[in-house]
């Protein structure tokens, strides 16, 4: 249901905007507007962005603790049966190599901005590499990482044993020498905010850049590691998305305080509009998992702008408008959700229209002209020009979050004449030169193919995170070495 905030502001618009739950366009842009203002007047803008609240060392990993855990990891995820699960990101193999450095995780919790410009708190996960090595020790690159959807409240990446994707980045990058920040989001672990801001692309970038000042004044507080002015941006999925909308809102509006390295964004939904269309055609196919994304998706746009609905029933099928409108995050199984009742019961979560479904032919019907497509089309990322170096990287066949992204998002880069590496696991022609990303291709094929019958449901969250994150990493060492 709407956030009283939104709610107030539908109030206050109505004598000039058409109903909430309209169609046309103007009172998301007018609701939007009103939420803009907000955040630059008042306390608000006194609000110390990036405040370190508490901080607390969770763990400490030698190289063997890292070795060991994403060996764990690949095997469990190797003999996993894909079924209706919490959604994560994982490994189906490591290509991260040995661990050269161990590493220290902490746990910070910062000040931020919710989507209506009001104080909120999240957390971070920090690890900074140790060790004797040469990778170690001295001024240490920077990475900004952004995780992938997970419907866990309880989400916590300074946990790495309990989050997947944590153990991943630790094995790929911190245990490799880079300082890591990567933040939990909004919504998520300890956080202020009762829901998540999914996809918002301007509240998740500033999210991060909070975050990313919070670990960059702990280490400076710690004194134990330096921080290089080398900073690198990464991200999968979700976090794909987050990464490209900041990488973007850096280069934006914090030039004089952060300058980006280089960025590889992977698997990510940067073309939300289209992906949305052809999702909701009638001649479209939904993808895997889009039963779990669209509660977060419309939740979000309804507390950011409000117009997404009057009333549940106007997006939800019953039983579903008396769930779905407030279900994620949450600590419930999946499975759980879909055995009361709560989701509609289809283990691939692509049941999203007709009989069982969880979303209305209304909705369907009124989607081409809807605020919702409004709201997809704002934060949908094309339209922008880096200034680092940018590298995209996904799989031809994924089922979850469909390649034309990426392919989107390079074509629309070239309109402005930037051509950027666009890996494709799927085709060697397009992975760099070389035995390394010879190996990479080879590996995914197989990988892939020892997958079996399971191959859709872990193509996206299993067989494709490690190769790109293998090639993302290569893409960073060249960028240092040019500086």
């Amino acid at each position: 249901m709407k956030s009283s905030y939104a709610s107030g502001l539908c109030l206050a618009l109505i004598a000039t905007l058409t109903a909430c739950g309209g169609g046309g366009n103007a009172n998301l842009d007018a609701v939007a507007a009103a939420v803009a203002a907000r955040t630059t007047t008042g306390s608000i803008a006194s609000t110390p962005k990036g405040s370190i609240i508490d901080s607390k060392v969770t763990q400490q990993h030698s190289t063997a603790d890292v070795d060991t855990a994403m060996q764990s990891l690949t095997t469990s995820a190797a003999g996993a049966t894909p079924a209706a699960s919490d959604m994560h990101i994982g490994a189906v193999e490591s290509r991260a190599g040995d661990a050269i450095c161990g590493v220290t995780i902490q746990h910070l919790t910062y000040s931020t901005l919710d989507p209506q410009g009001a104080p909120a708190t999240a957390t971070t996960a920090l690890m900074v590499p140790n060790g004797t090595s040469a990778d170690c020790t001295g001024s240490r690159p920077v990475l900004l990482y952004a995780h992938g959807t997970t419907t866990l409240k309880s989400y916590n990446a300074a946990d790495p044993a309990k989050t997947p994707e944590a153990m991943m980045v630790e094995a790929y990058y911190a245990a490799h020498g880079y300082i890591v920040v990567m933040p939990n989001y909004l919504g998520y672990d300890t956080s202020s905010l009762s829901y998540h801001p999914y996809l918002n692309a301007e509240v998740q970038a500033n999210d991060m850049i909070d975050g990313l000042r919070a670990g960059l004044a702990q280490v400076a507080s710690d004194g134990k590691a330096q921080a290089s002015k080398q900073l690198f941006i990464a991200g999968y999925s979700q976090g794909g998305h987050v990464a490209m909308a900041t990488h973007k809102v850096l280069e934006r509006d914090h030039a004089n305080e952060f300058t980006v390295t280089a960025a590889g964004t992977m698997s990510g939904p940067y073309d939300l509009v289209q992906f949305g269309d052809d999702i909701t055609s009638p001649d479209g196919t939904v993808d895997i998992g889009g039963v779990l994304f669209m509660p977060y998706l419309m939740r979000s746009y309804q507390n950011a702008y409000g117009g997404m609905y009057l009333q549940p029933s106007d997006v939800y099928q019953a039983p579903f408008d008396q769930t779905a409108p407030t279900i994620f995050p949450t600590d419930t199984p999946v499975s759980t959700l879909i055995a009361n009742g709560s989701l509609p019961n289809d283990p691939t979560f692509r049941l999203l229209f007709g009989p069982g479904g969880l979303l209305t032919d209304s909705f369907r019907n009124a989607y081409p002209t809807s605020n919702f497509r409004a709201a997809l089309a704002r934060n949908t990322l094309l339209g922008w020009t880096p200034k680092a170096p940018v590298a995209l990287c996904g799989g031809l066949d994924d089922p979850t979050v469909y390649y034309s992204n990426t392919t989107s998002m390079r074509d629309d880069f070239a309109t402005r004449g930037l051509k950027v590496p666009t890996w494709d696991l799927e085709t060697r022609s397009t992975l760099p030169e070389g035995k390394d990303a010879s190996d990479i291709y080879d590996g995914f094929q197989l990988a892939k193919l020892k997958a079996g019958k399971n191959w859709e449901m872990k193509y996206h969250g299993e067989l494709v995170p490690p190769f790109c994150h293998a090639l993302v990493r290569g893409f960073f060492a060249q960028a240092m070495a040019k500086q």
